[in-house]
């Protein structure tokens, strides 16, 4: 619903009074606070998934509407850092071009009143036109920005569109809503669809496939794990853990008994009638367990699962994309606490100055700019399920010693209240840091650290894992579509077994959806993999390993010698990006920049 004139003034105003605190004068330049290339790279690999599905998802649907338009739509992080921008920027002024490549920050202390850092710190789509930008420098364009939730009401991201200011402020808005609408939809469902049921359902039969059709995705007991924004204001509440049968006042079974993709009608408690339709999951929900399993992986999901049951905190190690996620979304569903909820929190994705107040909540006017309900938080959220401390290694300091006491007390204190509210949670944390070397350089609390680690796991890399096959199976399997071949050839799989996986089960998927799409409906075959990915490799499961796993210093620098100091060829040879081996340069202490063995191309 759109705000009114009051409600949107109110906004603006608020969001000046924020900069004059800020210390900013209208006549100021804004400061994009650009990230150097190496935070930028460890971006956009963190934001991997939100980046894809806006680029080969979500823009396709609407480039007709940007080709011939001054429109430029610009993607950022939760901390309101560009990630990509598709569109014109034949308006921006020259002087800000720089503002308007990846890596850019457009929080409102930096850049004043703008419609990307406002909707991210008021938490709802807004428009800003040329004149309510608090500085001047601003005023040639106007934009309407609309933040990004995932399924369990996480802020992860912001999607704005820019123009010259010609355009009809209500045609942006409308558009910048879709667009946000239609991204939510898409990552709910990449993240759910393969393993829950989807119930979509709208006013009218003839708009169920559209962005603001109502989702919700139920397990096998019609308990509801997640949904969109939209499903809330159709059903007039919030329907995460509720169940279907509350909601609709209809037995499970009698929904399930409709024709699978077909419309019909039913009644929301209390509202007017809805028209629905069900999907059965993409892939039937399996157990992790098997005796196919590697027998590390078994061992760690059975004895996290022990002590998960006595309330003793879990710490989860490993490169990044060995299955963290995953090993935890298989440890609460073998849980005694299955049919509560599971609260993944971020670390590394929550802006540092909102993580306090997302983690513990606030009350309503605890401070400019809160939402007028207040926010729960996501700790509070976890009640009597289990609390997913993702990334734990990146939380600020300041919000270490407050989880410590929270961890320690059992309640929280949500910002503006002075009342303490218990929760009842377990908890499991993940990083792909080394946190006790982090202890010893005090980027890290040593009390907190052995608060969540009353165990600590470390999950092999995929290039260990002696189920490596049935892995490569099951991940072909999933992405495999209607009319391709099911089983890959013997000399795909072997090219598969024998390379490294730098990127682990994340680099896995991301191959072989690739190698399928260019496919079609004829088998994988070697042309199909990334260039260079069939190559033969001289020791890469070393050469790429984390600095956990690292050999002796210099076995990059030895491969990079033999490739004439060209990363390009060796990063193909690796079947690596050059992200990647910037990174695994640096971690054996060689600055590629600077380095006399470098040669680019």
């Amino acid at each position: 619903m759109a705000a009114s004139a009051s409600t949107h003034a109110q906004l603006i105003q608020a969001s000046w009074a924020r900069c004059r605190e800020h210390g900013l004068a209208p006549h100021g330049a804004p400061d994009f606070d650009c990230l150097t290339p190496v935070q930028l790279n460890a971006l956009l690999e963190r934001q991997h998934a939100l980046l894809r599905v806006t680029r080969d998802e979500v823009m396709p649907q609407y480039s007709h509407l940007l080709g011939n338009s001054s429109y430029l739509v610009m993607l950022a992080d939760a901390a309101g850092c560009l990630l990509q921008t598709w569109g014109t920027q034949r308006f921006v002024e020259p002087r800000q071009q720089h503002g308007f490549c990846p890596g850019a920050c457009w929080r409102e202390q930096g850049v004043g009143t703008n419609a990307l850092g406002t909707a991210l710190i008021c938490g709802e789509a807004i428009h800003v036109s040329q004149d309510e930008h608090f500085l001047r420098q601003n005023r040639y364009m106007a934009s309407a920005a609309a933040p990004l939730f995932d399924a369990e009401r996480g802020l992860i991201g912001v999607l704005d569109v820019a123009s010259d200011g010609y355009l009809p402020a209500a045609q942006t808005l409308g558009l910048v809503r879709m667009m946000s609408q239609s991204l939510e939809n898409r990552l709910i469902l990449a993240r759910h669809a393969d393993q829950l049921h989807q119930l979509l359902f709208n006013s009218g039969p003839d708009n169920l496939d559209s962005s603001w059709a109502g989702l919700l995705l139920f397990d096998e007991h019609g308990r509801v794990l997640a949904a969109n924004h939209r499903a809330d204001s159709l059903l007039g509440r919030v329907p995460l853990q509720h169940n279907l049968e509350q909601l609709f006042q209809i037995p499970l079974r009698e929904i399930l008994a409709q024709a699978e993709g077909q419309p019909f009608a039913l009644q929301a408690t209390g509202r007017n009638r809805l028209h629905c339709q069900w999907h059965a999951p993409r892939k039937p929900r399996t157990g992790q367990r098997s005796g196919n399993c590697d027998p590390r992986v078994e061992k760690a999901l059975a004895q996290a699962g022990l002590l998960l049951e006595k309330d003793i905190p879990v710490l989860v190690q490993g490169e990044t994309g060995v299955g963290k996620e995953v090993f935890v979304q298989a440890l609460h569903r073998a849980s005694s606490r299955a049919q509560q909820p599971l609260v993944a929190v971020n670390c590394a994705a929550i802006p540092a100055e909102l993580v306090e107040s997302e983690l513990f909540g606030y009350d309503k006017g605890a401070f400019t700019g809160a939402h007028h309900k207040g926010n729960p938080g996501l700790i509070r959220k976890a009640h009597l399920g289990i609390l997913f401390l993702d990334e734990i290694g990146d939380m600020p300091l300041a919000t270490q010693a407050r989880l410590l006491r929270v961890l320690q007390s059992r309640s929280i204190q949500p910002l503006g209240s002075a009342e303490p509210v218990a929760v009842d949670i377990r908890v499991v944390s993940a990083s792909n840091r080394d946190l006790a070397v982090q202890v010893r350089d005090g980027s890290f609390r040593q009390d907190l650290y052995y608060r969540i680690a009353g165990l600590s796991l470390t999950l092999p890399a995929l290039r260990e894992r002696s189920d490596k096959r049935q892995l490569i199976e099951q991940l072909h399997a999933r992405y495999c579509e209607a009319g391709q071949p099911q089983q890959l050839t013997a000399q795909v799989m072997e090219v598969l077994l024998n390379h490294p996986w730098p990127g682990n089960l994340r680099q896995l998927s991301s191959v072989l959806q690739v190698a399928l799409a260019l496919a079609g409906t004829a088998a994988i075959s070697i042309e199909h993999l990334p260039q260079g990915f069939a190559e033969p490799h001289s020791g890469p499961s070393e050469s790429c390993a984390l600095p956990g796993n690292a050999p002796a210093t210099g076995s990059l620098v030895e491969l990079l010698r033999s490739a004439n100091g060209n990363l390009s060829s060796l990063a193909r040879s690796l079947g690596i990006s050059r992200t990647t081996l910037y990174k695994r340069l640096r971690e054996q202490g060689v600055e590629p920049a600077h380095s006399s063995l470098v040669r680019h191309r």
